[in-house]
């Protein structure tokens, strides 16, 4: 198939391109580098420089090449940032994707896989959160993602436009080659600013809280491989080619990790001390969060293959010791 990959010079987006071209798959990266890198992509894949907002480059783009599915990373993606500045939150990843869909329906595109995050469900009600869980974003960035799936049910309705969203929980790791990995500026991830304090290319890590109701008083989050997330996208894909529908995935490992057992994991996967201070908890930061993933093993087909916490490590590892941009 041949598939545009909107955001694919970004951290996910660029292991969804590596992962289509090993799969024998055809693709054309679209993006704007405002926070991905054109390093990433590689001199072998096609790729356009413009935004996801730009009509007419999206319309040149479209009338050139004859596209199967899009697959839409681009976002904004900062939980902070968003309340402080929503309306670039609004713009981006609202009024560019609204533009991103006209184009897609002017060119006849009736398969979209969409990004989307498990920030659309707000506080958890539940240690372990299903599709059903409700939704109640807290943050501008929660919303808009938000916003655009609920759009995407509209559009099946009105337009007939097959569509998955997928809502990560954490995504972590890097390409087991170690070419690709994740490189944000600002870094907010936890394992590469742990990381990157263990190699002295950072501040200390901070550990936001150690008083919480869990088993040893850190958050505890659900860590998902990138390259688990870029299989199921390409599943999702297969999917809607024999189903009509707008639907919503979680994907997450099931498994949750406390921060103190990451940190302890770094320092079995590097033989190295992890510098960390115990800070203040952060507004909003829930104790647990962690993804029931069964619908998408049960109807995608999918089943994460590096599952183990120090395996996720590993790979960003290797990134972080020699990172190529």
């Amino acid at each position: 198939m041949k598939f545009l990959i909107c955001g694919g010079a970004g951290y996910v987006g660029s292991h969804m391109v590596r992962y289509l071209v090993e799969n024998q798959h055809e693709v054309v990266v679209y993006d704007d580098l405002s926070t991905g890198h054109r390093e990433a992509v590689g001199d072998d894949v096609p790729f356009v420089h413009g935004d996801v907002g730009d009509a007419v480059t999206l319309w040149r783009l479209f009338a050139t090449h004859k596209f199967d599915a899009v697959m839409h990373f681009c976002a904004r993606s900062l939980v902070g940032e968003s309340v402080v500045d929503p309306y670039q939150y609004y713009r981006n990843n609202v009024a560019n994707t609204l533009m991103l869909l006209a184009a897609m329906r002017e060119a006849g595109i009736q398969r979209l896989v969409f990004s989307s995050t498990a920030a659309v469900f707000g506080n958890p009600r539940s240690d372990t959160i299903d599709e059903s869980h409700p939704t109640d974003p807290i943050n501008p960035y929660g919303q808009s993602k938000l916003m655009i799936e609920r759009v995407l049910a509209d559009a099946y309705r009105a337009y007939g436009l097959r569509s998955v969203a997928l809502r990560y929980f954490n995504a972590a790791g890097a390409d087991p080659s170690g070419s690709i990995g994740e490189s944000h500026h600002p870094e907010t991830h936890l394992i590469p600013n742990l990381l990157r304090a263990v190699l002295g290319n950072g501040p200390g890590l901070k550990v936001f809280g150690d008083d919480y109701e869990t088993r040893d008083g850190t958050c505890v989050r659900d860590y998902v491989h990138v390259n688990d997330l870029a299989s199921a996208h390409l599943l999702a894909v297969e999917f809607l080619e024999e189903n009509e529908g707008a639907f919503t995935f979680n994907l997450g490992n099931g498994e949750g990790f406390s921060v103190r057992e990451v940190i302890a994991a770094a320092q079995r996967v590097t033989g190295r001390p992890v510098p960390h201070v115990i800070a203040g908890r952060r507004p909003g930061d829930p104790p647990t969060l962690v993804a029931s993933s069964l619908q998408a093993r049960q109807r995608l087909g999918w089943q994460p293959r590096i599952g183990v916490l120090d395996d996720i490590l590993g790979s960003a590892w290797r990134w972080h010791l020699q990172p190529r941009y």
